[in-house]
């Protein structure tokens, strides 16, 4: 049996298990998805020397400390016609790592996760359009790894975060985006963007924990014409019930979590992914 898990430190709230596991199960492949808890200080050694593992999914706090060690030894999955490489270099996170006998082959399957779900799910069309993302951390990232792809034609992104200092860090990395990226630094500048922006993605943690029912974006922001994206995926906030209730286009981050686990499995497999079957297992398990 073939040894499949994703790595995190804390790990026990990981959904990945049910989804993979139905998978496996619906394609007879005989295999096991588990979950690995792996503190920061033991993440090298499980990368490089737990051969029984034969694929990983890598979750927070670990996926860009990953990608440094990774890289210094190791390559981004070649030969697909999905730009990991690119995905690689501007999200500068790994959450999905194939063992090859010594070697690995590691991407990030965040960016398509994502650029899947707000396709087939929102029924977005970038193409000149802008787009204003709440956070500075890995899951923003992984959005403008996506957005800033060749095929994409996004015309300008606002990026707005709580921390003036991940603002900064994030306006370091990307500053040979300085044309089409734009930071805000003050909160009510936000508002002002009410009749520019065609797409509003969440990726910061608001709304994530039970009874935090607080609003990502000022309320007035909203309206029926604006695209919502709650990345948020373990329950219903309070920014998705107010876009809902506008009747706005809204999705939260169920499906990117299926599609981005869909990648991965193909890229460990060879097989293409059931990804109905996963997303009905991530639901029954989100339950």
């Amino acid at each position: 049996m073939d040894i499949y898990g994703v790595i995190g430190w804390p790990i026990k709230h990981s959904l990945s298990p049910a989804m993979h596991n139905a998978a496996f199960k619906a394609l007879g492949i005989n295999a096991e998805y588990k979950l690995f808890e792996v503190k920061p200080e033991d993440l090298e050694d499980f990368l490089l020397n737990r051969k029984d593992v034969v694929g990983f999914n890598i979750t927070i706090p670990h996926k860009i400390k990953a990608r440094e060690i990774l890289q210094k030894k190791f390559h981004v999955v070649k030969n697909s016609p999905i730009p990991y490489t690119h995905y690689d270099k501007m999200s500068g996170a790994v959450n999905t790592v194939k063992r090859n006998g010594e070697d690995l082959e590691y991407c990030n399957t965040d960016p398509i996760g994502f650029n899947f779900a707000l396709g087939d799910g929102l029924k977005f069309k970038t193409t000149g359009k802008k787009v204003l993302i709440i956070g500075c951390g890995g899951a923003s990232r992984a959005v403008v790894a996506d957005l800033t792809e060749s095929g994409q034609y996004i015309r300008n992104i606002y990026i707005y975060d709580i921390s003036k200092e991940a603002i900064d860090s994030a306006k370091k990395y990307y500053s040979n985006l300085e044309n089409k990226i734009k930071f805000i630094y003050d909160a009510k500048e936000i508002l002002e963007l009410k009749n520019e922006i065609d797409l509003l993605v969440n990726a910061s943690p608001v709304g994530m924990e039970e009874g935090d029912d607080r609003l990502a974006v000022p309320k007035d922001l909203l309206h029926k014409e604006l695209y919502v994206f709650d990345l948020v995926y373990n329950r219903e906030t309070r920014l998705f019930k107010e876009a809902s209730a506008l009747g706005s286009p809204v999705i939260n981050g169920k499906g990117m979590l299926a599609a981005q686990g869909a990648f991965s499995f193909s890229l460990w497999t060879g097989k293409k992914a059931p990804v109905e079957i996963m997303r009905k297992a991530l639901s029954s398990a989100l339950k």
